[in-house]
């Protein structure tokens, strides 16, 4: 894996171990990052998920952003329980930097499914202080526009057929990198 990879790879292990161990102490290396970028960490269990959590916007530093995303991702994500050490081993990290989020505008239904590329495009859709986001690897999951867009609408406390009949605020933003998904590297 190339040096950049590896590097960001490694700040993604050690925040989970510092996660699961209850301290903080990013490795120096996360000031070779310095560009902002958003980016979710992805973690993962026997292929099932165990936690995702990420920036969309570049509000951090790439190395920072990294490191605090893995920590959230391994303890903070409110779907699952906090991740134990018994766990490690069995963990899968994928780290996804992202494009900036980019408007669609569509005047109905059609032309919105026209403008989503599947397995391209994370989807982010707003309504009315509802909100939520799926990364394009999602697309593995719900592999048609209209599952895509009902579950989003679910995860975001819509009914999931909310964006059939109402217009939401759509974003779009893609995928510049995906790192992994890799196991942890134990010492």
């Amino acid at each position: 894996m190339e040096e950049r990879k590896k590097d960001l790879f490694m700040i993604a292990c050690k925040a989970v171990e510092d996660a699961v161990n209850n301290r903080y102490d990013p490795p120096k290396i996360v000031n070779k990052f310095k560009e902002k970028k958003g980016v979710f960490v992805t973690l993962t269990k026997n292929k099932e998920l165990r936690g995702c959590i990420g920036t969309i916007l570049p509000i951090k530093e790439l190395g920072i952003a990294t490191y605090e995303n893995a920590i959230h991702a391994a303890i903070h994500d409110p779907r699952f329980p906090p991740l134990t050490r018994e766990e490690l081993r069995e963990i899968e990290i994928e780290i996804s930097i992202l494009s900036n989020p980019r408007r669609v505008e569509y005047r109905n239904v059609d032309e919105l499914l026209e403008k989503i590329e599947p397995h391209r495009h994370g989807i982010i859709i707003s309504y009315n202080g509802y909100s939520a986001t799926f990364l394009p690897q999602v697309w593995e999951q719900l592999n048609t526009k209209e599952k895509f867009l009902s579950h989003l609408c679910l995860k975001a406390g819509l009914p999931m057929d909310f964006w059939k009949t109402e217009k939401l605020i759509v974003e779009v933003y893609e995928n510049e990198e995906v790192i992994g998904p890799w196991k942890i590297e134990r010492k």
